[in-house]
């Protein structure tokens, strides 16, 4: 039986190789491996967190289960933008935490094979490019690849647990 449910988990994961979500920041294109996403839902009323960087927004209750939300706008120091009915919120699993990601919209799940992924430029400028895993060719368009486990620091998520674990939070 166990034998029978690793090799549905290792087929899944096969099939999901080379799928990335696909999703507009401003003008640029960003991809996620699929692996990671959970789910993707529409914007939700936000509890705030005291204390916290100005890119966690707080937490929300997805059918009962607190999951702290980050708005990757502000995490990559671009300006803050009114939330309207195209943004979503991207749940992922980043080190065994669920994470929504706010974004201003998803487009598409594209397949990126590894060799269309090339690595990002060794000079590195502004604050999203320690999270740049790669750049994706897409036919004549390119996606900036994120490494979703670099999103946030070990010691931004032990806070963000923490937090979320020792307050009284009523969402």
């Amino acid at each position: 039986m166990a034998e029978e449910r690793m090799a549905v988990v290792a087929e899944m994961e096969d099939t999901q190789q080379g799928k990335f979500l696909t999703f507009p920041i401003g003008k640029k294109d960003y991809a996620i491996a699929i692996r990671y996403v959970t789910e993707i839902i529409g914007i939700q009323n936000i509890t705030d967190l005291p204390d916290m960087p100005v890119y966690i927004k707080g937490v929300i209750n997805l059918r009962g289960k607190v999951i702290p939300v980050i708005d990757v706008r502000l995490r990559f120091g671009k300006e803050e933008r009114a939330y309207d009915e195209r943004t979503c919120i991207v749940v992922v699993n980043i080190s065994g935490m669920s994470v929504g990601l706010i974004v201003d919209s998803v487009r598409e799940v594209l397949d990126i094979q590894e060799g269309m992924i090339d690595p990002p430029p060794s000079i590195r400028k502004g604050n999203e490019s320690r999270y740049i895993q790669g750049l994706g060719k897409v036919n004549e368009e390119v996606k900036i690849v994120l490494d979703v486990n670099k999103l946030l620091f070990e010691d931004e998520l032990d806070l963000i647990s923490e937090t979320v674990s020792s307050a009284d939070i009523s969402i």
